[in-house]
């Protein structure tokens, strides 16, 4: 069983599951190998499949990295397959989640060439483009802040990227945020995250902010938001997914459903790198069976 964690040059040794990820691997029977997407001396079909994990970069060369993740589904089975990498790593997906009634927070969208002056009235917001990872290029405002709010959203549509607007949820910087980690559809573990946006910080290019990371137990109606967001998926089971929650007043709200590249915090719960494993081994072995 030959499996490829593609990551990016630009990653190397920066994603923390790695380690515990190659050593349940290996454990499991799984040959692993840690490559790069963008190393074009890598023979993908070498991998009997290559599983997407830390190729960070890609929000910066987008139209590059789908048509690699094509390339690469011609040559061997790619986790999380393109339809769905082309589909969330574009934030205007949450869209499509409202509108199945998933509980989304409110988003309001610009295009470039919208005018950014039409953002909409909040107390209190944050501006984010619909193409980016974690807080990158994220700012949070007060409605006295709306002319540097639609500087920033200017900015961002000038280059030629669409733009994301939501109100501020108050409860994250008191309740943190709650990760919830699926494996092939079934629940593994969560985790907290604390706040990162700061009110009056400069846009931030963090991930998240590792001093603030800790287990936690998801409440039942974090669990039932979780499972219904997975269940509203047009593509199967996957064979990861995060869905990142933020309270509210009316109960938990979406902030995000990574399925492209979510560190997934395997060494923050016990056993959870072995329980990925064994996705991962059951999925090859089922693979492997089906081509012999």
């Amino acid at each position: 069983m030959k499996l490829g964690l593609a990551t990016a040059i630009a990653s190397l040794g920066q994603d923390g599951d790695m380690d515990s990820l190659c050593a349940a691997c290996a454990a499991a029977g799984i040959d692993a190998s840690i490559v790069a997407w963008d190393d074009p001396t890598v023979s993908w079909a070498r991998f009997d499949a290559v599983l997407l994990r830390s190729p960070w970069d890609y929000m910066d060369r987008l139209p590059a990295f789908l048509a690699w993740c094509d390339r690469v589904a011609t040559l061997t089975r790619l986790w999380n397959p393109p339809e769905v990498v082309r589909w969330n790593t574009d934030k205007r997906y949450l869209g499509d989640l409202a509108a199945r009634g998933v509980p989304v927070i409110e988003s309001h969208y610009l295009a470039p060439g919208d005018d950014p002056a039409t953002l909409p009235d909040l107390a209190e917001f944050v501006v984010k483009p619909c193409v980016g990872a974690g807080s990158r290029d994220a700012q949070r405002y007060l409605r006295e802040d709306r002319d540097a709010a639609i500087a920033h959203a200017r900015r961002l549509l000038d280059a030629g990227r669409h733009v994301l607007v939501q109100p501020y949820l108050h409860a994250v910087d008191s309740d943190g945020e709650t990760a919830l980690l699926f494996f092939e559809g079934r629940f593994s573990h969560a985790i907290r995250k604390a706040a990162l946006l700061r009110r009056g910080q400069q846009p931030t290019r963090a991930l998240f902010n590792q001093d603030y990371l800790r287990p936690r137990e998801p409440s039942a109606a974090e669990l039932a938001v979780a499972e219904k967001v997975l269940a509203t998926l047009p593509f199967g089971p996957l064979t990861y997914a995060r869905v990142d929650l933020l309270p509210s007043a009316e109960g938990p709200k979406l902030l995000e459903l990574e399925v492209t590249e979510p560190s997934l915090f395997l060494p923050y719960a016990e056993g959870a790198a072995t329980r990925f494993a064994a996705t991962l081994r059951t999925r090859l072995t089922t693979l492997l069976a089906s081509n012999p």
